[in-house]
C-alpha cells in the first residue's frame, strides 16, 4: 500500500447516519434512544430473571439467556455510537473502531443466526423426543453446542475483516449509514472486491440456508408430531411451547425478506435492515419471551413474591 493512498488509516471515517433527511435525526435520536433503553433493561432483566429462578435452568432458557446476550451485545456495538451520529448530524470513526464495529456486527449476526436453528432443535427434542430430551440436551452437550456457535460466528466474521482489511480506501471517506457494514464500506473501496463479495454470498447462503433447513426440518417433525396428538388441549400445549421461538424466527428473518422485496434504493434498504437487526429485534425478544411464556410470567411473580417478603421482614 502506497504512502498516502489509504488516508481512511489516518484519519477514519465520517458516518453520515440519515444524513438524507436532517430534519428528522432530532426524532430519530429520540426514538434510537427509547429503544435502546427498553433494548438494555429487556435483555439485561431476561438474563438475571433465568439466571435467579431455579424453575428455568432448563435448555430452552439456557439457550435464551445467550439470546438476549447476543441482542445486548449487538444493540451496544452500534447504538451508542448511532446516537453522537443523529445527534451530531455526523460523526468520525476511527479506522480501528469501524472495523470492530464490522467484526462484532458479523459475528453476532451470525451466532444469533445459528443460535436461532438450535433452539429449534431443541424444541424439536421436546416434543417429538420428550423421554430422551434429558440426555439429548444434556448440559454438556448444550454448552457444547454454544461454543459451536460463538465458533462459527467468531471465525467467519474474522474472515470477512481481514479481507476487508487489505482493501485501500483512498480519499471516499463518507459512509451513507449510521455505522460500519461490510456491504457499505465494500462499495467505497477504490479496490478489486471480488473475493470480498465472493465471501459475502457464500458465507451468507451457507449460515442462512443451514439455519433455515434446521429450522423447517424442525418445525416439520414437531408438527407431524403435534398433529398426530390424539387431545386437542395436549396439540395445544405442546405448539404452545414452540410459539415464542417461531414469533423470534419471524422477528429474525421477516425485515430482511420484507426490505428486498420493497422497492426502496439500495441505502434504504441497507439502513432498514440495519434498524431492525440492531434495535428492532433485541428490542422485541425479551417482550416476545415474557409476554407469550407462561413460565417466565410465573418466574416474575415469583421474583415479585420474594421481593415482597424480603421488604416485610424488613420491617
Amino acid at each position: 500500500m502506497a504512502d498516502g493512498e489509504n488516508l481512511t488509516v489516518l484519519s477514519g471515517f465520517i458516518l453520515l447516519g440519515f444524513s438524507d433527511a436532517p430534519e428528522l435525526q432530532t426524532t430519530i435520536f429520540t426514538i434510537f434512544l427509547s429503544l435502546y433503553i427498553l433494548t438494555v433493561l429487556g435483555n439485561l432483566m431476561m438474563i438475571l430473571l433465568i439466571n435467579a429462578d431455579p424453575h428455568l435452568h432448563t435448555p430452552m432458557y439456557f439457550f435464551l439467556t445467550h439470546l438476549s446476550f447476543i441482542d445486548f451485545c449487538l444493540s451496544s456495538t452500534i447504538v451508542p455510537k448511532a446516537l453522537e451520529t443523529f445527534l451530531l448530524g455526523r460523526s468520525h470513526i476511527s479506522f480501528l473502531g469501524c472495523f470492530a464495529q464490522i467484526y462484532v456486527f458479523i459475528a453476532l449476526i451470525t451466532c444469533e443466526c445459528f443460535l436461532l436453528g438450535v433452539m429449534a432443535y431443541d424444541r424439536y427434542t421436546a416434543v417429538c423426543q420428550p423421554l430422551l430430551y434429558a440426555t439429548t440436551m444434556s448440559r454438556a452437550r448444550c454448552y457444547g453446542m454454544m461454543v459451536l456457535v460463538y465458533t462459527a460466528g467468531f471465525l467467519t466474521s474474522l474472515l470477512h475483516t481481514v479481507l476487508v482489511g487489505r482493501l485501500s480506501f483512498c480519499r471516499a471517506r463518507s459512509i451513507n449509514h449510521f455505522f460500519c457494514e461490510l456491504p457499505t464500506l465494500l462499495r467505497l473501496s477504490c479496490s478489486d472486491t471480488h473475493a470480498n463479495e465472493v465471501l459475502k454470498a457464500s458465507s451468507a447462503m451457507f449460515n442462512i440456508l443451514g439455519s433455515v433447513l434446521i429450522i423447517l426440518l424442525s418445525y416439520a417433525y414437531i408438527l407431524h408430531t403435534i398433529l398426530h396428538i390424539p387431545l386437542a388441549k395436549r396439540r395445544l400445549k405442546a405448539f404452545s411451547t414452540c410459539a415464542s421461538h417461531l414469533a423470534a424466527i419471524t422477528v429474525f428473518y421477516a425485515p430482511g425478506m420484507l426490505a428486498y422485496v420493497q422497492p426502496h434504493k439500495v441505502g434504504d434498504r441497507d439502513k432498514l435492515i440495519s434498524v431492525c437487526y440492531t434495535l428492532l429485534t433485541p428490542t422485541l425478544n425479551p417482550l416476545i419471551y415474557s409476554l407469550r411464556n407462561r413460565e417466565v410470567k410465573e418466574a416474575l411473580r415469583r421474583l415479585r413474591g420474594r421481593k415482597l417478603v424480603l421488604h416485610l421482614s424488613w420491617l
